[in-house]
């Protein structure tokens, strides 16, 4: 299936993205994680494409999207909305992974009803916990831009509050998929945010580990599918 690569500005800045799918088919927008870029999504989009209009962003500071020097979860939230609104996106399925489904948690409060169904893949808000060190800026060039690791390391070590609290704003069916014992995130948590999540159903691929949808496609195809046919 082809995917279109496009270019947009939101408020003055250039982010590039990901188009699969048919233009009239339903929108579906997918967030990469951290370090990462939309062509992370491409396997994914080349299946969920024959349903929907995937539409996966580069967002700040990676892939073909500016190094906006400026990062946080927020900033990146109100991207999305510049984004959905640049496209007259009213309403759209949401997928996130990782720092992209914090992102997605974040829009989905802030913006319920802009999401018809919310789909993160083995992460919950950032929680407190033992701080994590900073990692230093390598002497390598990188493909996305290092700010955005101390920028979003401070968060995840010094996390809002809010971010948990209003998990209850979220009013679209979700769908979270965690990876299992073998990923580094605490399953629990995400057990706690479906809880939350008044409409959420929580399934865990045991062994896919934190990337469940590189080390265990077909399952995470499976189970997301079911859930956006449902």
């Amino acid at each position: 299936m082809e995917t279109r690569v496009n270019q947009i500005e939101l408020n003055g800045l250039n982010f590039q993205y990901y188009e699969t799918g048919d233009i009239s088919a339903p929108p579906l927008v997918a967030l990469h994680a951290l370090g990462q870029d939309a062509q992370s999504w491409n396997q994914v989009a080349a299946v969920l494409g024959k349903k929907y209009r995937v539409l996966a962003l580069d967002q700040r500071g990676h892939g073909g999207s500016s190094r906006a020097g400026t990062y946080s979860f927020e900033v990146m939230s109100e991207d999305l909305h510049l984004f959905a609104n640049a496209l007259g996106l009213e309403s759209f399925t949401l997928v996130g992974h990782s720092m992209g489904g914090t992102v997605a948690y974040l829009f989905s409060e802030t913006h319920p009803s802009r999401v018809e169904r919310l789909v993160v893949e083995d992460t919950p808000p950032p929680f407190p916990g033992k701080p994590l060190d900073v990692p230093s800026e390598p002497s390598e060039p990188l493909p996305f831009d290092y700010l955005v690791v101390p920028s979003i390391f401070h968060q995840l070590n010094e996390p809002n509050p809010e971010w948990w609290t209003r998990l209850t704003d979220i009013t679209s069916p979700t769908l979270i998929v965690g990876g299992g014992s073998t990923s580094h995130i605490p399953q629990e948590k995400l057990r706690e945010v479906s809880e939350l999540i008044p409409n959420c159903e929580l399934v865990t691929i045991e062994g896919a580990g934190h990337g469940v949808h590189f080390v265990n496609q077909a399952d995470f195809l499976d189970v997301v599918t079911r859930f956006l046919d449902v």
